[in-house]
This record gives structure tokens, C-alpha cells and sequence, in this order.
């Protein structure tokens, strides 16, 4: 039996290979994605999502691949990407500096903003989580990259496995979502996906915080090449050729995102 039959067919194994295995489960949510990276019977979890039940339901199906959460990591400090649930076990739970510090900072008004029936005992482990200068994931399982930048967010992080070629991207290069631009300005952004270009280049794997999987190489450059597209199109009067406006909320979004480049 392989992992994917053991934790359930919702899950999209997108690479096994003998070092390691990456897995995506997307929540009924704003297509959230919560991915774990798995060696040896220990697992990275990456921004576990959504609601208490999807929750819930990712650690009960490690614990039934018999499968230990040993690290967790967080991409950003927004409410759906700062969670976790008891039965994830004690794990340490790392993010980039500055990340660290907005959680620990409003940590209320995260929690705040998951609704006022977010169960009291999910809510206390809201945004735990420490913050890591390491450019390397200290870990027993393959080599993973961390890649911080201050596009979408400060301190925002993707998280590259070199071996698997796979970029664990955040909250950018999604399929469904535009580049937000909500804590950050089109500068900080286009530098952000500067950074992130060379690894994109050579992924065959890249995993968005909302939205698809993009599975190849011409279909992971693809989003890089869309959100490159809609920044240089930001500006007033102009109207960006990108499909994700007809998405829903994207075309607020555009308004948001034309009122922080005014800024």
C-alpha cells in the first residue's frame, strides 16, 4: 500500500521518489492548499488549512499513515496560513522573522479574523510560531530552501526542494488569485518574483497557497510569466488581459491593487 491509499485518495501526491514524497490537500475553502513534505515517516507540514474539520481530517490522516509531524512551517502572517491543530502534535513551528514578530504582535486581531465561532482551543494556536534566519530548513528529510521576500507580505517565504524540483510558492503565482497587493507595493513584489524566477526556471512542481498545482516546467514558468504580465499592466486606465479578474473577488482586488501602487 502507498502512502496515497494510506491518508486517503483527496490527497495529490505530486512527487514520490525514494527520498522523499510532496503532497497537496486543498481545502473546500478559497482553494487553499496545505502541503507536507514527507521522508522516512516524518513529515514538514506547510501552511495546514482551513477549516476545523479539513484541519481535523490532515492530522488524522498522518496519524493513520503513522506519519510524525516533525516541523512546521508558515509562508506568511495572514490568518489562513498561520494554523494548526493539536493533533499535529508539539512540532516546532518556524517562520521568517519578521513573520514571527507580526504574529506575535496581532495575534488577537489574526485569530479575530477567523470568526467569532473558531474553536477556542485552534485559536490558541494561532500564528505560534518562531522565527528562523536559516537559509536551509534544519530538518531530517531532503534539503529545503528558504526563499523570504517582501512581496504580498513582509517576510513572505517560499520554500524550494532542490532534489524534487518543486517550489512551495505562498501566496503568489497561484492560478485563481492575482498578486496582492495587500502589505506590500508593485516594487516590492516585482522583486519578489525576481527572486523566486531562477527557481521557478528549474521546477517541474510549484504549489500556490490558493488555486492548482502547476505540474511541468511550461506550466510553472506560465504563472510566473502571469503575474510579471498583470504588474507591469497595473496602472489607472488600463485593463490587464488576465482571466483571474473573472475570478471571484479579483476584480475588488484590482481596485486594491490600483489604490496601493497610487500610494
Amino acid at each position: 500500500m502507498s502512502l496515497g491509499d494510506e491518508m486517503g485518495r483527496h490527497w495529490q501526491w505530486i512527487v514520490t521518489d525514494r527520498s522523499a514524497g510532496v503532497a497537496v490537500v486543498t481545502s473546500r475553502r478559497e482553494a487553499t492548499t496545505s502541503t507536507v513534505v514527507v521522508a522516512d515517516r516524518r513529515a514538514l507540514v506547510v501552511d495546514p488549512a482551513w477549516d476545523p474539520d479539513e484541519l481535523a481530517g490532515l492530522a488524522a490522516d498522518l496519524a493513520a499513515a503513522q506519519i510524525d509531524v516533525v516541523i512546521g512551517f508558515a509562508t506568511h502572517a495572514h490568518h489562513d496560513h498561520l494554523l494548526w491543530h493539536p493533533d499535529l502534535g508539539p512540532a516546532p513551528r518556524l517562520a521568517a522573522p519578521a513573520v514571527a514578530r507580526t504574529s506575535a504582535r496581532h495575534r488577537e486581531r489574526i485569530v479575530a479574523r477567523l470568526g467569532p465561532h473558531w474553536p477556542a482551543d485552534l485559536g490558541d494556536l494561532v500564528g505560534r510560531v518562531t522565527g528562523t534566519t536559516d537559509r536551509v530548513l534544519d530538518w531530517p528529510g531532503p534539503t529545503v530552501r528558504l526563499l523570504t521576500h517582501d512581496a504580498h507580505s513582509p517576510g513572505h517565504t517560499a520554500l524550494w526542494l532542490p532534489a524534487q524540483r518543486a517550489l512551495i510558492a505562498g501566496d503568489m503565482l497561484s492560478d485563481v488569485e492575482l498578486p496582492l497587493l495587500e502589505e506590500s507595493t508593485p516594487a516590492a513584489y516585482a522583486a519578489g518574483l525576481e527572486l523566486l524566477r531562477p527557481f521557478v526556471e528549474q521546477a517541474s512542481v510549484l504549489i500556490p497557497g490558493h488555486g492548482g498545482v502547476a505540474l511541468g516546467a511550461d506550466a510553472a514558468q506560465a504563472r510566473w510569466r502571469a503575474d510579471r504580465a498583470y504588474l507591469d499592466e497595473l496602472r489607472p486606465g488600463a485593463a490587464p488581459a488576465d482571466p483571474r479578474l473573472a475570478n471571484p473577488g479579483m476584480a475588488q482586488a484590482h481596485e486594491d491593487n490600483l489604490a496601493a501602487a497610487g500610494r
